[in-house]
């Protein structure tokens, strides 16, 4: 076979480099490999591997490069070619749970709650570019610079926030908040600390029963993990629908599952799906109950009415500081997408709504819950809640870890008509004694 110039060229430099930085070995490996791989047609995993080390290890015979050294361009190259190029041992890393790309030179990740530099950083822009390109085409989204803002997901759930120039001043933006391997369950939620048996006891009675509850939180708070735990205890013999701008949630014991997920508009400006139309399409499919990942604007309103027709047990998320937050922020949602009154607004989400759960992540980065109310219904024009339990702080211990948990309040549990209709009578003496 003929040597191209340019594969001369890159023999040549090869040969001449002495004192070369891994970056710069791995960028002139990868070049050289895909003028090979240029005139194959394709080529299997295993075989791309083999192909990837026998680059490297001739490379090494004429370099000196530790054996460590030669591991680490191997699994870069293999990367560059099959994964998400420097991203994927992110990625593949478990102890990491968010990665913030603020350009294709900053990488940062958050580890064990701290937030730090991930000391790795694309070649190029282009190169990140070419990598959000890769990840949004295959959930069918687009992105590109008049339609610079995007949501999509990994192939194992992972979600994926993007946002391109001319938004993103310092270049394209990504940001992933990885997906965990396993489902965390109320057991994991009790060992960090989120919660106590009790309160997962109770908990995981109100859902069985049918109560409607919405939880709340601000950024980063663990409100979808939440929801995620909370859907496990629905039981499972019943019908779930789950609603989605991303999937994300992992519910895994319910067999009668239909997962649906938003879509953008096209390249033409057609072809959108909104959760508002996954709501009502959703009311066609015999439902047990729904769940809204998210609801952040006048698809409020449809998740209150599907609560308020039937779909007992529904759960759902929202963005707020603290449940008053909540309901005025709902309120607002409502008002975006239909021209009703006040009253009549408050009187929907104060009859469909039954108990309100608000997590906070505090300053040790812990995620707890740190209220549970019930909503009662109207008074006065004003929605009334009482709090059941409410998270108290007796400090930090030696490592700045807050110490405290959450205590039951003078207020018990008022509405017991769902516990009762699902046989629960023998807890609801318990649940009901302030």
């Amino acid at each position: 076979m003929k040597v191209s110039d340019k594969e001369q060229k890159n023999n040549q430099q090869i040969e001449e480099v002495t004192a070369q930085t891994e970056d710069e070995i791995t960028a002139l490996l990868i070049e050289k490999l895909r003028e090979v791989l240029d005139f194959m047609h394709s080529t299997t995993n295993e075989e791309l591997l083999e192909m990837v080390e026998d680059t490297v290890i001739e490379y090494a015979k004429e370099h000196k490069m530790t054996s460590q050294m030669i591991k680490r361009i191997v699994d870069r190259m293999y990367h560059a070619f099959r994964g998400l190029g420097v991203l994927q041992p992110i990625l593949d890393d478990p102890t990491i749970t968010e990665i913030m790309i603020n350009n294709h030179e900053e990488i940062f990740i958050e580890r064990d709650g701290q937030v730090l530099n991930a000391k790795v950083k694309f070649e190029s822009r282009q190169k990140l570019e070419d990598t959000i390109q890769t990840i949004v085409s295959k959930v069918n989204r687009v992105v590109n610079e008049s339609s610079p803002i995007v949501d999509a997901r990994l192939e194992d759930g992972s979600r994926v926030n993007v946002v391109l120039p001319p938004i993103a001043l310092k270049g394209p933006a990504m940001t992933i908040r990885k997906f965990p391997e396993r489902p965390l369950m109320i057991e994991d939620l009790i060992r960090f600390g989120a919660l106590d048996e009790e309160v997962a006891s109770f908990l995981q009675q109100l859902v069985e029963a049918k109560y409607n509850i919405f939880i709340g939180g601000g950024t980063g708070s663990g409100k979808t993990t939440f929801l995620n735990v909370l859907s496990n205890f629905i039981p499972k013999d019943e019908r779930l629908i789950s609603i989605e701008d991303s999937a994300e949630l992992q519910i895994v014991n319910i067999p009668n599952l239909v997962s649906l997920e938003t879509r953008n508009k096209n390249t033409e400006g057609k072809g959108e799906v909104t959760i508002r139309d996954l709501i009502k399409a959703s009311l066609r499919m015999r439902p047990s109950r729904i769940i809204v990942g998210e609801v952040r604007g006048a698809e409020a309103l449809d998740m209150l009415q599907a609560m308020n027709t039937g779909h007992d047990g529904s759960l759902s998320t929202g963005h707020a500081n603290s449940i008053n937050d909540m309901l005025s922020r709902l309120e607002t949602m409502v008002l975006s997408g239909a021209e009703l009154p006040i009253d009549v607004i408050r009187k929907q989400i104060s009859s469909a709504i039954d108990i309100m759960v608000h997590l906070t992540r505090f300053r040790d980065h812990s995620r707890r819950v740190v209220q549970i109310s019930e909503v009662l219904g109207m008074e006065d024009g004003e929605i009334i809640t009482a709090p059941l339990y409410v998270f108290e702080e007796d400090g930090e211990d030696y490592r700045g870890k807050i110490i405290g948990k959450l205590k039951k309040t003078e207020h018990s549990l008022q509405s017991i008509n769902k516990l009762k209709l699902a046989g629960k009578n023998d807890v609801v003496e318990q649940f009901t004694k302030a």
